[in-house]
């Protein structure tokens, strides 16, 4: 078997800024970064954020929230800033290395300062979250963040604790590698935040049959209140596949980004983290990476079809809303089935977590019995 091309990473080439040692001078400012920076900088260091190599300066936060992209013309959808205290902002300068600490004062990595600006919070919300409401999750971070933005690339060190599911947490390197070793050309990934249900089940599988692997690459870094835990999901993900796929077709890793419920915008940041990864393909569903009512259903979609600038390699796999159909006995869609009255049984995020905390059991129709099981349990110990 000849050597596998794997798809290029986003701009080209594939970003590492870890591996640095600890800076023995004394002195050095230290800022504490809240935990959607802490996701960032470990995103920028192992280059799942290529081609960032650190935190965002000004020409590039105003051409990202304008146009999308870089300032040099890269798509790119999201800012991606280090906005400090005043406190911490009046004593650091261009030129300055800073310490980056997590919040048990514990060393991350440095900042090379390259400039400070002030960030426009209300342009920043409505351009990339498409609304100022603060009743937005991401919204609400963003308001609340500070107004001091320091720029400029990183450098990582090696944590001296051992970071969640450190078996299952691959960099982009390690992920490439192993699609190298399986003979994997195409690899669709499926982003998810919640245990995989059996509509999610479906559209994975439907995408298995195109490509030569499937990537299941939930994400597990700063989620909103009441998203279910980490560890809970990862059980969810590991019997499911156990179960349920094949083992020479599909993959789990973890992806230790922030989620900010951005909704078409974070697709496109979804779509370049995972070609980073290696992936050529990803799963692009129903309201992917929305919240609320903040989007329309498909506008995740639709945003992958007027992309500006120097665009992306990795292709999107446009699905409708499925569901369980009675008269069909299986999962469809418009596409695939007419609809029928009181045909189709769709169950809501909140229904099923009323079901689960009353120790009910959501029928299979929706999840499998084992998820279902350690749903429950977990709500029972909640």
């Amino acid at each position: 078997m000849g050597a596998v091309k794997l798809i290029e990473p986003h701009g080209g080439r594939l970003i590492d800024r870890t591996g640095a040692q600890k800076d023995s001078s004394d002195g050095l400012v230290a800022v504490n970064l809240s935990a959607w920076q802490q996701c960032d900088l470990e995103m920028i260091g192992c280059g799942a954020m290529s081609p960032l190599e650190g935190f965002m300066g000004e020409a590039d936060y105003n051409s990202v929230c304008d146009n999308m992209t870089l300032a040099d013309g890269t798509v790119w959808p999201l800012p991606i800033t280090c906005a400090v205290d005043d406190s911490a902002a009046d004593k650091i300068s261009a030129g300055d290395r800073v310490r980056l600490l997590d919040d048990a004062d514990r060393l991350l990595g440095y900042l090379n300062v390259s400039e400070k600006f002030q960030q426009d919070k209300s342009r920043a919300a409505t351009k990339a979250f498409g609304t100022d409401d603060v009743a937005h999750p991401g919204v609400k971070v963003l308001m609340a963040s500070p107004d001091t933005c320091l720029a400029g690339s990183i450098d990582v060190v090696t944590p001296k604790h051992d970071p969640m599911f450190p078996d299952h947490r691959l960099t982009p390197v390690r992920t490439r590698a192993e699609f190298e070793r399986r003979g994997w050309k195409t690899i669709v990934a499926f982003q998810t935040r919640n245990p995989i249900h059996r509509a999610h089940e479906y559209l994975t599988k439907c995408a298995q049959e195109m490509t030569d692997g499937l990537l299941i690459h939930p994400l597990m870094g700063a989620t909103k209140d009441g998203d279910i835990s980490p560890e809970v999901r990862m059980k969810c993900y590991e019997v499911l596949i156990e179960k349920y796929y094949h083992a020479d077709h599909t993959m789990l890793a973890i992806m230790p980004a922030a989620m900010r419920y951005a909704g078409p915008r974070e697709a496109i940041m979804h779509a370049i983290l995972r070609q980073n990864y290696g992936c050529t393909h990803i799963i692009i569903g129903r309201d992917h990476a929305g919240v609320g009512k903040y989007y329309g259903t498909y506008d995740a979609q639709k945003i992958f079809d007027s992309l500006p600038g120097k665009g992306l390699k990795i292709t999107p796999i446009k699905f409708e809303h499925t569901a369980w159909s009675k008269a069909a006995g299986g999962m469809v869609s418009n596409k695939t089935f007419p609809e029928i009255e009181g045909d189709r049984i769709f169950l809501s995020g909140t229904k099923v977590r009323e079901m689960l905390q009353k120790g009910e059991r959501p029928p299979i129709e929706f999840t499998r019995p084992e998820v279902a099981n350690i749903l429950i349990d977990a709500m029972k110990g909640a």
